[in-house]
Parts: C-alpha cells; sequence; structure tokens
C-alpha cells in the first residue's frame, strides 16, 4: 500500500512540474501580459475619477468613498419611502415619525437622508425651540398640535414633546409635578392619537459617551461644524449620568403596544439610518413594495426597548 501510495504521490508531482513548464514556456508570458493590462486600464479609470487623490489626507479620501457606497446602498431604501409617501397621499393618511436622542447622536443626519428625495408638498419637518410665555401658559401638547399632519402628510418632528421627559426636568425647565404629569398623560395622549387613524413612530437614537465625544470634539476642531456645538452640548457629557437615569425612565414608562419606542444604536451614523428606513417602512403596508429588498431589523442596531434597559441596567454608557 505504501509504494502504491508513493508512486501516486510521485505521478503527481511530475504532472504539476510538466504543467509548470508548459506555462512557462508558452502561455506564462501571455497571461502575464493580459493581467498587466488590465491592471494599467483600471489604474488609468480610478486615476480619471479620483483626480489629483495623493493631495488628499487618506482617511479623508477613504471616508469619501466609503460615503459613496452608503449612499448607493440607502437609495434602494429611499426609492420606498416615496413609494410610502404616495400611498399615505393617496389614501389620506397621517404620519408622525419622533426623533429622539442625546446631542450628537445623529438625528438630523437621519432625517435628512430620510426626506432627500421625498416630495417637499407633502412632508414637514419640526424642531421647535424654547416655548414663548404664551406657550409656557397654554397646555404642554398644544404648541406640537399646531404642528400636526393633515390627510397625506408627514410631519417629522426633531425632538418633540419628549423634552419633558429629559432635557427640562434636568435643566430645570420644568417643575417636578409637571414632568410627572406628562410621564403619567403621554401614554394616553399617544393611544388616542392612534386610536384616530394617527401613524406614530417613535425613534430613539441611543449614541455611545465615547462616541458622543468625538463627535463634540470634531465639532469643536472644525470650522464647518463649529455652529453645531452649543453651551448644551458643553455640558452633555458631564450631565450623562443624568440623562441616562431620565432616558432609562423615559423608555420604561412611555413604551405601549399602540406606541412602541424604537431604539436604533446610532455610533455608525449609516446603519442606524438604514435601520431607522427600515422601521418607517415596515409601519405601513403600501402599495408597490420591493419585496427582493431586506427589511428584517439588524439586531446589532435596531434594540428592542428591553434590552437597551437591560444594557442600562449594567452599564449607563447608553
Amino acid at each position: 500500500m505504501q509504494s502504491f501510495k508513493d508512486s501516486i504521490i510521485v505521478k503527481k508531482e511530475e504532472q504539476v512540474i510538466t504543467q509548470k513548464t508548459a506555462l512557462k514556456s508558452s502561455d506564462t508570458p501571455k497571461v502575464q501580459n493580459e493581467a498587466l493590462d488590465r491592471m494599467i486600464e483600471e489604474n488609468k479609470k480610478l486615476i480619471s475619477i479620483l483626480g489629483d487623490y495623493k493631495k488628499l489626507d487618506e482617511q479623508v479620501l477613504a471616508e469619501g468613498i466609503q460615503k459613496i457606497y452608503d449612499l448607493e446602498e440607502l437609495k434602494k431604501y429611499q426609492i420606498e419611502l416615496i413609494k410610502l409617501q404616495n400611498y399615505l397621499e393617496s389614501q389620506n393618511k397621517r404620519m408622525i415619525i419622533i426623533f429622539e436622542g442625546r446631542d450628537a447622536s445623529g438625528k438630523g443626519g437621519a432625517i435628512r437622508r430620510i426626506t432627500r428625495y421625498m416630495n417637499n408638498k407633502h412632508y414637514r419637518i419640526v424642531a421647535l425651540g424654547k416655548p414663548t410665555d404664551t406657550q409656557r401658559n397654554q397646555w404642554f401638547f398644544q404648541r406640537y398640535i399646531t404642528h400636526f399632519p393633515t390627510g397625506g402628510e408627514i410631519v417629522l418632528f426633531d425632538r418633540s414633546w419628549y423634552n419633558r421627559a429629559m432635557v427640562e426636568p434636568i435643566f430645570g425647565f420644568c417643575s417636578k409635578e409637571e414632568h410627572e404629569i406628562f410621564m403619567e398623560d403621554v401614554v394616553n395622549f399617544e393611544q388616542d392619537l392612534v386610536r384616530q387613524g394617527m401613524i406614530l413612530i417613535k425613534l430613539y437614537f441611543s449614541v455611545s459617551k465615547e462616541e458622543q465625544k468625538r463627535r463634540f470634539d470634531r465639532r469643536i476642531e472644525d470650522p464647518l461644524r463649529q455652529w453645531k456645538f452649543s453651551e448644551v452640548d458643553m455640558q452633555a457629557q458631564d450631565l450623562w449620568d443624568e440623562f441616562s437615569e431620565k432616558k432609562y425612565e423615559m423608555l420604561r414608562r412611555t413604551t405601549s403596544r399602540s406606541a412602541p419606542w424604537y431604539v436604533v444604536r446610532s455610533d455608525d451614523k449609516h446603519k442606524a439610518r438604514l435601520e431607522a428606513m427600515k422601521v418607517i417602512l415596515n409601519s405601513v403596508d403600501y402599495d408597490g413594495r420591493n419585496y427582493s429588498l431586506d427589511y428584517e431589523p439588524n439586531e446589532e442596531v435596531n434594540i428592542s426597548v428591553q434590552r437597551e434597559l437591560l444594557q442600562m441596567r449594567k452599564s449607563k454608557n447608553y
């Protein structure tokens, strides 16, 4: 058996040597030349696209190229968002999308990507500032209700009435009693909206403390982003634990079957935007859906409220 095995190995080795010799003598130069020609053509094409890329910082270049791939991936879902918008218009349905999260959690960027190709006649972005003296003396929800959608319209709230759950009590903009009244009333308020036909989607963008600091530092250093940095941002890191406590209480007490929270981990902006789009698209059974796309949530990014609360009990990092 051993000599039979040895004879096979020897024959195979001889066959390989013969093949290599044949390649060297005939095909190798031809194959090598074709491969070299392809590389030269590819190199010319890349240089024509990238231009004088050597003057650019490699990291900046790499980020820019990655953004192109990210934008292309989002386009398939942005097409679906247009279909959803057309369906809401044709059926005279109303939709509210709430974007909540800490400062620099990526809310604004997500809103821009979601609405980028939508018909601007049928959506509005609402980002309210400080309430006026008149508004302070009104029913708390009143100033938000005035911005609610009409039939066939989507309203996207860049921060919402949930300011009273987190920001206002921490900075002393409301009393403990006002905060508690809100926490008791908001679930019923939202249930009434849904009962009356409103499609209500609540997205919480959850950024880690380290990533928030990195984004703040970038805002300070980059002249194009310095306008984003505010006095409130300066306190966000120092008040991290206080915000964590209010976030935990808000998610625990204000998620409901009719208006659940969707927690989106937003350290990776692209993945967060993609998951937010999936949540919105999955909320409505619209016409013409492209079923070849993946609408399943990425469980590393799209986190259930229960899982987020469990994580927060272990660590206040989110």
